[in-house]
């Protein structure tokens, strides 16, 4: 599933700016489709302006592709939209992006499809099956059930036309602690109040990750993954694993070069976000190649874990690392300002925004948090990994079974000489890290001058160098954050 997280520090051939948004968004699903060989395009309401006319336009610039891909069937787009529970701002939007389904359907009709374009929806931050209940009751009873209303002399559907699909799908998106160990449950209770035989899920890597740890998000993800398995065999109901992951290691460690790793860590997950730095950080040649693999492989079972003991583990992970990110949150706030900006984003500013807390901390949102870190010689996936002994490492191996890969690719953006200067228990933590998993260098010559450079100017007076040198980092590790 290509997204539009962006994560990427390139600009990709086909935008005229460095800030993708709009017109650009269209030609990026095109191209994803048509040259990458992505099948699934997320078309993210979440927080941006989004063109509510993408199929029109998909179909009239590209007819003679999408005669033969047809929306909806041999490739797709999902819809994200605003969760009313958590953005009571944007909760209408979720209702004009359900009205927009069927009139996108007479649009691919009228072009010649035989399916339905949109027919699947994601629900970020999903707590319980009463939200995905909701959307779905209301799809079916008020959107396209209006059509038997009516008005003067004739019905909606008479006056208007038929109103289709008669139904969706709706995905829940988990993102926190308590939603990812209820997965399960979530979406069981969803399965069947709908009759369901098979539901996608989709676990969240990015936010958990940023509000309890890289290592912390793994176990999450894993019990959640173990769980669902076991309750779709108990229920006769087939569960597809979505997995929400990024190319930092921070955030899952996705990129082409590291495909069959991380596939290995997630051998239940049906489908990968494949983030913008995916996309346009690596050679074209590659990420094809990568996508191929990717949708040639067969899914496997679910790793068991050992849940209490793996719980115990996420409570001395997450404890450390909030600790540190406390520690840290004066420079983590300071330096994400001038991460380069890749999307058009309400997210960040203004009226619109909203920020990430921990123990009433503000945070950024995951990749400029990771662009921050990063940029200073601070691998954020090792922050509270100094809060485990030995014990803790081998039990936490045995779940998190490609920790090593992802500890050895992250070290390669650590600047020893920063660490020296950080707050004492943080320092403190990530020597111990470094000695738990035999790190004993840190960056290339290179990359040490530069995240050096960026702790020197964000200590001078003089900051308007930053967003120069948080890119120059970001490009020799290919990726934003």
């Amino acid at each position: 599933m290509s997204t539009q997280h962006p994560d990427n520090v390139n600009t990709p051939f086909f935008s005229e700016g460095e800030v993708l948004a709009g017109e650009n968004e269209i030609k990026e699903a095109y191209y994803v489709f048509s040259h990458l060989g992505i099948s699934e395009q997320m078309w993210d309401y979440e927080g941006k302006e989004v063109d509510n006319h993408v199929v029109e336009k998909l179909l009239a610039r590209y007819p003679k592709f999408f005669a033969q891909n047809n929306i909806g069937k041999e490739v797709r787009l999902t819809l994200r939209v605003p969760n009313p529970a958590v953005q009571k701002g944007q909760g209408k939007l979720l209702l004009e992006t359900l009205e927009s389904i069927p009139r996108n359907f007479d649009i691919a009709q009228m072009c010649g499809q035989s399916c339905a374009p949109i027919w699947e929806v994601i629900l970020p931050m999903t707590t319980s099956a009463q939200e995905l209940a909701r959307i779905s009751e209301y799809y079916e009873r008020i959107v396209v059930g209006k059509a038997e209303m009516r008005v003067g002399d004739a019905s909606v559907q008479e006056w208007i036309g038929k109103f289709a699909p008669k139904e969706i799908s709706i995905i829940p998106l988990v993102e926190n602690r308590e939603a990812l160990l209820d997965a399960h449950n979530i979406a069981g209770e969803y399965a069947k109040s709908q009759k369901l035989e098979s539901m996608r899920v989709f676990l969240a890597r990015s936010d958990p990750a940023l509000n309890y740890g890289a290592a912390s998000a793994v176990l999450l993800v894993k019990i959640a993954l173990m769980q669902l398995q076991e309750m779709g065999e108990k229920n006769s109901l087939e569960v597809y694993p979505i997995i929400g992951v990024g190319s930092a290691p921070f955030r899952g460690n996705l990129k082409p070069t590291n495909v069959g790793n991380c596939m290995g860590e997630y051998p239940s997950v049906q489908t990968f976000t494949l983030q913008s730095s995916f996309k346009y950080d690596y050679d074209e040649r590659n990420v094809r190649d990568a996508v191929e693999g990717i949708n040639s492989s067969k899914r496997g079972k679910a790793l068991f874990v050992e849940k209490r003991r793996a719980l115990e583990l996420v409570d001395k992970l997450t404890n450390a690392y909030q600790q540190d990110v406390a520690a840290l949150s004066p420079i983590i706030g300071m330096l994400s300002k001038y991460a380069p900006l890749r999307r058009a984003r309400k997210l960040h500013i203004g009226l619109f925004g909203y920020s990430r807390s921990l123990q009433g901390i503000s945070l950024p949102r995951a990749i400029p948090f990771c662009a921050a870190l990063y940029s200073i010689g601070v691998p954020p996936e090792m922050l509270g990994l100094g809060g485990l002994d030995e014990k803790d490492v081998d039990a936490l191996r045995e779940v998190y079974v490609k920790i090593g890969e992802d500890i050895r690719d992250s070290a390669q953006y650590l600047n020893i000489k920063n660490i020296e200067k950080l707050p004492q228990p943080v320092k403190e933590k990530l020597v111990r890290s470094m000695e738990l998993f035999g790190i004993k260098e840190g960056a290339d010559e290179e990359y040490s001058q530069i995240s050096t450079e960026i702790w020197e100017t964000l200590h001078s007076e003089n900051r308007s160098a930053l967003y120069e040198l948080i890119a120059k980092a970001a490009w020799k590790r290919n990726f934003l954050g």
